[in-house]
């Protein structure tokens, strides 16, 4: 079966955002370039529920947990900047251990408080973050993930996320990926997020993804945080390369106002719940479709953060042929861009 985004492609022509949705700050007017959010069907393996652990003043979700079935495997790809937040420090350190990303089972995105610049105290409230979320799901603390976006400088009050665990957990289930979507907003105007299937011997295998950023997007993502979820079942080496793959085309590809940041985080996730059976080597033939879904995914997050740039009126693609390399091509433009 032929993968496929569940929802038309992106266009030139602007259309109407979610009727559900809003702006992630008060007074923002929803970008002229928005895109309904898609229709995302259950992902085996993943529940999510959303909460208000109160980062903002406004009423508003700003609290995302993702939880995962055991032996879920985990990649990422974050941000170059010499000063990373501490969520990016704690997803980096525990990913790249020997075994890192082998039993994943919950990740927690906070939104308001991007927790960086915060030295060793919010080393220790990310620490603390991941310890009373591997207590709730009987899990280590490094198989917890870490995500935040916000306000720099400030350090995470992780007691405001110790509170709302008890009844994050009991809104858990499969559905809530349009809310997860719209509570990791920050500066945003509309909710993030693509659906795609392909076909892995037999087995329908689903991939979906939600992204936040608006200002500060630019070379090696700024400002932005993307979580994709396959139930396919797939190392974590495998998805290490597939992601470092797609992502320089993808999200390493978009600019806003040419600024980095200290937060970005792309983190992708296998549940193995497809019944497909499980690759492990990156040459593998059965990964061709499973890898042009993922890239379909990536790319329309990555063209949906350009729609909500600040002050966005235009979407541009630049493209370059005759380029002696990759590099070559992709330098001259983004010095178009």
């Amino acid at each position: 079966m032929a993968s496929a985004i569940k929802r038309a492609t992106t266009s030139s022509k602007p259309a109407p955002a979610p009727a559900a949705a809003a702006p992630g700050k008060p007074g923002l007017e929803i970008s002229p370039l928005a895109v309904p959010f898609p229709t995302i069907p259950p992902i085996g393996g993943v529940e999510i529920a959303t909460g208000r652990a109160g980062f903002y003043k406004h009423e508003r979700d700003d609290l995302v947990v993702f939880s995962f079935a055991r032996g879920t495997t985990c990649a990422g790809v974050f941000t170059r900047h010499k000063v990373g937040s501490a969520p990016v420090d704690w997803c980096k350190r525990h990913l790249g251990a020997e075994d890192g990303g082998q039993d994943v089972r919950a990740l927690v995105v906070n939104a308001g408080c991007a927790n960086a610049f915060t030295g060793k105290a919010g080393a220790d409230a990310a620490r603390r973050t991941a310890s009373e979320v591997a207590k709730r799901f009987g899990c280590r603390q490094r198989d917890v993930m870490l995500a935040s976006t916000g306000v720099i400088g400030v350090v995470l009050d992780d007691r405001k996320i110790a509170a709302r665990l008890h009844e994050i957990e009991a809104g858990l289930n499969a559905d809530n990926w349009a809310r997860a979507g719209q509570a990791i907003m920050t500066t945003d105007t509309f909710p993030k997020g693509s659906y795609a299937e392909c076909d892995i011997e037999g087995h329908t295998v689903r991939i979906a993804g939600i992204a936040k950023g608006s200002g500060m997007i630019a070379p090696d993502m700024a400002t932005m945080l993307a979580f994709i979820v396959t139930d396919a079942a797939i190392s974590p080496a495998v998805l290490r390369a597939l992601l470092g793959l797609h992502v320089r085309t993808t999200f390493n590809s978009v600019t806003v106002d040419g600024d980095t940041s200290t937060n970005d985080t792309a983190l992708l996730f296998a549940t193995g719940a497809s019944g497909a059976p499980r690759i492990g080597r990156v040459g593998d033939r059965r990964l061709k479709d499973f890898s042009r879904a993922l890239d379909q995914v990536m790319l329309d997050l990555a063209h949906q953060l350009v729609r909500d740039g600040e002050g966005a009126t235009k979407f541009v693609k630049v493209t370059v042929d005759g380029a002696a390399s990759p590099a070559s091509a992709r330098k001259l433009a983004k010095s178009i861009a």
